[in-house]
């Protein structure tokens, strides 16, 4: 029987039975909605979320690992259908250019406010009170050093193979510090929980949501802001001789779907459309899940338990 006709029956039969017509409506196809997985713990958290509540309104859904990039042309082939956190800065040439045919359909921000820069103990402004401004943060750089990089300070970088904007940055302005390499993700955080036991200054590229957000409070360095121009107009940046000298260009984290999928699942696409996820709610998941080794199934579920009062009205206006 055509998927259309099992939802006429069975919107008949819970009609008959009492159940309003607008919950009747989902799911209006039992083909799996399949959910893309990518490569870190965040985006796990983001899809199950959105995965679990697809499953109370009855959705048949599959979670499918899919690399970052990789994951686009799938989308746009209708092979994956949803993506609900998506980085725009990582996603190579395919996303664009599927968004622009229409083969992939943006929904909206998941509500994630993602920021990467360079960040320090709130503690650091007691012996440099200028700070967070970039000026004071320069000026404070003998502050930051090490025997090894006295008398610039030492500012740790990501690991090289994740890119090298920090050095370039640090090149193109000639700021005072000494670009260090992280060893790992683990590493870099090891040495920033070990710097804030003894008080030590330290400054670390650094990205958010991240679960050590949720365990320690750091600040972020005031860079000038980023500009499509910055590489070629000099006034623009830190120092007006220098290019390439401003801060770093932020993602935006949006949700999005395969053309197809509001015709196929307009209930879904409506829930879809509603669910968002803050850095708070992200980070504390990530804290249980990677610091604590809580499997992702349990806390996701347990944050569903929990907050009913959050996710229900997205799944009641959907089912409407």
């Amino acid at each position: 029987m055509p998927d259309t006709f099992k939802a006429l029956g069975l919107a008949a039969l819970l009609a008959a039975a009492g159940v309003p017509a607008a919950m009747a409506a989902a799911p209006e196809s039992t083909d799996p909605i399949k959910i893309a997985i990518n490569e870190w713990t965040g985006q796990h958290i983001s899809a199950h979320v959105t995965g679990e509540l697809l499953k109370k309104m009855g959705y048949n859904v599959e979670y499918v690992t899919a690399g970052a990039v990789p994951q686009f042309a799938a989308i746009a082939q209708g092979n994956l259908h949803l993506q609900p956190e998506t980085w725009d800065n990582n996603v190579g040439d395919v996303y664009p250019k599927a968004v622009a045919d229409g083969d992939i359909v943006q929904v909206g921000e998941l509500g994630l406010n993602p920021r990467e820069g360079w960040i320090y103990p709130p503690y650091v402004e007691e012996k440099c009170p200028g700070l967070p401004d970039w000026k004071a943060f320069v000026a404070c750089a003998p502050l930051f050093a090490t025997p090894e990089t006295f008398p610039k300070g030492r500012l740790i970088t990501y690991p090289a193979d994740w890119g090298t904007r920090s050095k370039d940055l640090i090149e193109a302005s000639g700021i005072p510090f000494q670009p260090v390499a992280g060893g790992s993700e683990g590493a870099m955080i090891a040495e920033l929980k070990s710097a804030y036991a003894a008080k030590q200054p330290i400054v670390m590229m650094f990205w958010a949501p991240q679960w050590l957000h949720a365990e320690l409070k750091f600040n972020w360095v005031d860079l000038p802001p980023t500009d499509d121009n910055c590489g070629t107009d000099a006034s623009l940046g830190m120092y007006p001789d220098k290019v390439n000298d401003c801060g770093f260009a932020q993602a935006h984290i949006g949700k999005v779907v395969w053309k197809g999928f509001k015709d196929k699942w307009p209930a879904a696409y409506k829930l879809v459309e509603a669910i968002t996820i803050d850095n708070e709610t992200q980070n504390l998941m990530m804290l249980e899940i990677d610091n604590k080794s809580r499997k992702i199934e349990e806390v996701v579920g347990e944050w569903i338990g929990q907050n009913e009062a959050v996710w229900k009205p997205w799944v009641d206006g959907a089912s409407m």
